[in-house]
């Protein structure tokens, strides 16, 4: 067994692949309309594939209110880098909104940052 997809409650389709590809430079892996208004959006940091967020667009009360706030305000996604500092800046100037500066731990090179919705997110340069 792997881990094949994580659902990410957004607001809108469109917006969300704007954002998850267009400024956090993810591959767009399947796009598929299931009726109703309905899409299988899959995207991933990965272009060869891997795990990949299931962009799944709010369609209740309950599931708007949780756009954003999936994990409570923890960081809830990881992203691994091996070039930190390239990726960084590409995501600064992309307009990526950080919530601190990059610091040093034990583990890597980290930063947290805000996506699209105030997820939190880590981009983590492991010690190799």
């Amino acid at each position: 067994m792997h881990l094949h997809a994580l659902t990410l409650v957004v607001d809108d389709y469109d917006r969300a692949i704007d954002y998850y590809v267009g400024i956090l430079g993810f591959a767009l892996h399947e796009d598929t309309a299931l009726g109703n208004g309905k899409r299988w959006v899959l995207v991933s940091p990965n272009v060869d594939g891997g795990a990949c967020l299931l962009l799944a667009e709010a369609t209740t009360d309950r599931q708007r209110k949780a756009v954003g706030n999936q994990t409570g305000g923890r960081v809830g996604f990881f992203l691994h880098t091996d070039d930190f500092d390239n990726d960084y800046a590409r995501l600064v100037a992309a307009g990526v909104r950080m919530t601190e500066t990059p610091r040093s731990e034990a583990y890597g090179k980290v930063v947290v940052f805000a996506d699209l919705y105030g997820n939190l997110w880590d981009l983590i340069e492991p010690v190799s």
